[in-house]
Formats: structure tokens, sequence, C-alpha cells
């Protein structure tokens, strides 16, 4: 098999991963920058987390670049 569906999957995987994250942002209720503030650690997790997340799928890309079928090991 060639690694395409295996790679295709695996972005469906992370883009739903990262569109359930969005899901638990909620809005703040005033509009000032008060507002904000018990949001800034939600936001500061959910950062990091979309940034891990991208180096994962970063790395996730380049090894199947590098390899040219996938197997039993690969998998």
């Amino acid at each position: 098999m060639t690694t395409n569906r295996l790679e295709a999957f695996s972005d469906g995987v992370l883009a739903i991963i990262l569109t359930i994250m969005v899901l638990e942002l909620k809005i703040p209720l005033g509009d000032d920058l008060n507002s904000l503030k018990p949001f800034i650690p939600k936001l500061l997790n959910y950062l990091l987390s979309f940034i891990f997340i991208g180096i994962y799928w970063n790395n996730h890309h380049h090894l199947f670049h590098a390899i040219e079928k996938i197997d039993g090991r690969t998998l």
C-alpha cells in the first residue's frame, strides 16, 4: 500500500481533533479586555496544544516522505 491513504487518514484525524479543541472555547460575555482575563489560562492551554499537534503533524508528514510503502511494521 502507498503512503497516500494512511497520510490522508491521519490528516483527517488531526483536523477532527483541532476542530473539537476549537469547539471547547467559549465566547466571553463582556466586550472589554477585562472580560478575557478568566479565559487566559484556557487560551494559553489551547495555543500550547495547537502547537504540539502542529509539531506532531509536521513530523508525521516527514515520516511519510521518508518511507515508500506501508506494511505491518509501519502500522
